[in-house]
């Protein structure tokens, strides 16, 4: 880059990654009744990066790739608050607003090709607890990304359905047995969005992951169930390619998710070592129907919001309950300010319980 390109990304990068920042506020803390308070929480950022939209327009040819990705980036982003900021008159302003925090994971996944040659996009892609950390950015910044590291998708388009999205660290050794953690998204989602829930953890953390995405609209929670199978075959294929420590698999998810990682993980021949179902809803009959040598003494992380509109959190204390009582080990977090959203803050807690490094 000349320096007239490295002043317009020192004045472009930062308003931008600070748009996607309160983006991720918004996903984490939206509660219907509070969505006025959260919107006037985070500010106009959108404006801060609309007023630096106009710096890449004259950059090179060659500068393309570059200018492509965050330019791409910012667009998600300014769509995502535009279609917030006119939820409130929408029919239903609420499919609106999850409408509107779709535009973040695309954002995201755009971007995410910059984090290997811009310190300040790797960062972003890490948790704050570990931006700091020198050694970990030494290892990102000399890693060059391999053909079986990184952002990679198989036969997950954004419109397909049964396939699944991975991360794998790009300082990936195949001499380290790897903790794995399986990530279910919620009802009408899809892995490759909800791979980014994740991502920062596994990335600074050193784990990896795969988000798979639904056969149907939603996971099978009643009747046929076509996903286990294919969960079964998407952990051969990744026990097949990488090496993954076979006393580090986790089985978890969000919502609907989350339900189905204690309708699949509580089978008898479940091959998931942990289990921990977020915002999810429980039945006393998955317990009392999962055979009791699979739940004896089965690692089980359940998190829950107190202010959950969809499944009450009433719902978690009898899951944590009951699941006790059949002899599993269970870890109850409740959540004071969550609502029916992901907590992304929860993964490091739940990745030092499966005990990844």
């Amino acid at each position: 880059m000349e320096e007239r390109e490295l002043d317009d990304l020192v004045a472009f990068l930062p308003p931008l990654l600070q748009a996607l920042e309160r983006l991720g506020f918004v996903a984490r803390h939206l509660n219907p009744p509070d969505f006025h308070a959260v919107m006037a929480a985070i500010g106009e950022p959108d404006a801060e990066l609309r007023a630096q939209d106009h710096r890449l327009d004259a950059w090179p040819a060659g500068l393309e790739p570059v200018r492509t990705a965050l330019v791409t980036a910012a667009t998600e982003a300014l769509a995502g608050y535009a279609a917030l900021r006119a939820a409130p008159q929408e029919a239903d302003s609420l499919t609106a607003i999850f409408r509107g925090l779709r535009h973040l994971p695309r954002a995201l996944e755009a971007l995410y090709p910059l984090a290997h040659n811009l310190p300040p996009v790797s960062r972003f892609f890490l948790d704050p607890a570990v931006r700091d950390d020198a050694g970990l950015l030494r290892r990102l910044a000399h890693t060059e990304p391999g053909p079986d590291t990184g952002v990679l998708h198989y036969d997950n388009a954004p419109d397909a359905r049964g396939g699944f999205s991975a991360y794998v660290p790009e300082y990936y050794d195949a001499d380290v047995a790897w903790p794995l953690v399986v990530a279910l998204h919620g009802g009408s989602g899809n892995g490759r969005t909800f791979l980014w829930s994740w991502l920062r953890d596994a990335r600074g953390r050193g784990a990896i992951l795969a988000a798979p995405t639904a056969l149907g609209r939603t996971w099978a929670l009643t009747g046929e169930d076509p996903d286990t199978p294919n969960l079964g075959r998407l952990l051969g294929y990744i026990r097949g390619r990488w090496n993954i420590d076979p006393s580090r698999i986790l089985l978890t998810g969000m919502s609907d998710g989350g339900t189905f990682s204690y309708v699949s993980g509580l089978e008898p021949a479940s091959p998931f070592t942990h289990l921990a179902p977020v915002s999810a809803a429980f039945h006393p009959m998955l317990a009392s129907f999962a055979d009791p040598a699979r739940v004896a003494g089965l690692p089980i992380h359940i998190v829950h919001g107190a202010l959950d509109w969809m499944f009450p959190v009433d719902m978690a204390r009898e899951a944590a309950r009951h699941l006790t009582q059949a002899g599993a080990a269970v870890t109850y977090v409740e959540i004071d300010d969550l609502s029916h959203t992901y907590p992304r803050e929860a993964n490091a807690r739940i990745l030092d319980w499966l005990g990844a490094d």
